[in-house]
Order: structure tokens, then C-alpha cells, then sequence
């Protein structure tokens, strides 16, 4: 797939509020289309906020057409119980991609950030502002979960820009095996 014209629908999942950001890849550059967040927070019930990122990832998808969703992964915490309601809301949003055919990548945390700002132990104000002088963000929004999914998109941008590494070899036999032809006895 080209990168000429590329939508990317990046996601920042959250079980309170997730954020999400679309971008286009034109002359080479990401361009922010639009920004926002689901809020499936204000309602008491898990599952109906499972729904709720479900059906409102669907809308974005159907409503903006992109050619991929990129996802940030859950990063690791202490209460199992937040991983596993955050990995349930993922989950829905993933699904919901995927029964529209869209493909989708996940990245770490650590990943998206250092890929925006050179550190990846960045905190979310300092994402949003290179973000905002970077790409010509008139004005941070007020919540910054729009600005991590914007970071998602770009992210999966740059990551796609890299070249592709080779397989690596667990070990020397194994690289013997693989290339006959680059080892002399």
C-alpha cells in the first residue's frame, strides 16, 4: 500500500475517554484531518461502555474512510483488573476495524512517544506540544487524549517509512544453515 494519501485513524483507547485522530499522508507529510474523543466514561456500566467503543469506532470508520487504524497497546500496570477492562475496550475498537476490513497495528506506548518526540518517557503535554509546532496545531485540545491518538497516526507513519530489518538468527548455526553461500569452511 502506498503512502501517497493514506488515512490512518489513530486510537488511544481508554475505558473513561478514548481519543482519536485522523491523518493523511500527502506529499510525503502527515496532515491532522480531525481530532476528538469518545467518552464511554459517563456511562456506570463496563459493558455499555464496551458498546459504546464499538459502535462510535464504527462510525469513525464508516464516516471517514481510512485506510488503517492504528492502535496504542495497553502498557503495563499494576491492577490487573484496569489492564484487563482496557484490553476489553481495545478489543471492541479492533473488532470493529476489522469487520469493516481495515487492517490494524498496535504500538507501545514507549514507541508512539519516542517516535514524536526523541524520548520515549515523554509526558502527554509534551507529545501534544511538539505535535502542536510541528504539524501547526492552532491550539491544544483541551483534552490531550486527541493528541496521543494524533501521535498513534503519525507514529505508524514514520514506522512505515523504516526499512524492514532481515530475520535475525538465534544463532550462529542457524545463520550457517540459512546462508550456505556466505561461509567458507
Amino acid at each position: 500500500m502506498s503512502s501517497e494519501n493514506l488515512k490512518i485513524l489513530g486510537i488511544d483507547p481508554g475505558t473513561q475517554v478514548t481519543g482519536y485522530g485522523l491523518v493523511e499522508i500527502r506529499d510525503k507529510k502527515p496532515v491532522i484531518l480531525n481530532m476528538g474523543v469518545i467518552t464511554p466514561g459517563k456511562y456506570k456500566d463496563h459493558y455499555q461502555r464496551i458498546k459504546i467503543l464499538h459502535e462510535r469506532t464504527l462510525h469513525l470508520v464508516k464516516n471517514y474512510n481510512p485506510d488503517v487504524l492504528a492502535i496504542e497497546a495497553p502498557f503495563y500496570g499494576k491492577n490487573v483488573q484496569s489492564m484487563l477492562k482496557l484490553g476489553r475496550a481495545q478489543g471492541a475498537i479492533m473488532a470493529a476495524a476489522l469487520s469493516c476490513g481495515l487492517p490494524v497495528q498496535e504500538y507501545a506506548p514507549l514507541k508512539v512517544k519516542e517516535a514524536i518526540t526523541g524520548m520515549g518517557r515523554a509526558a502527554k503535554e509534551q507529545v501534544a506540544y511538539f505535535l502542536q509546532k510541528v504539524y501547526g496545531l492552532e491550539e491544544l485540545p483541551k483534552d490531550l487524549d486527541t493528541t496521543d491518538a494524533i501521535a498513534v497516526a503519525i507514529c505508524h507513519f514514520i514506522q512505515m517509512s523504516k526499512p524492514k530489518h532481515k530475520k535475525e538468527y538465534k544463532n550462529w548455526e542457524e545463520f550457517v544453515k540459512k546462508n550456505p553461500g556466505k561461509v567458507k569452511s
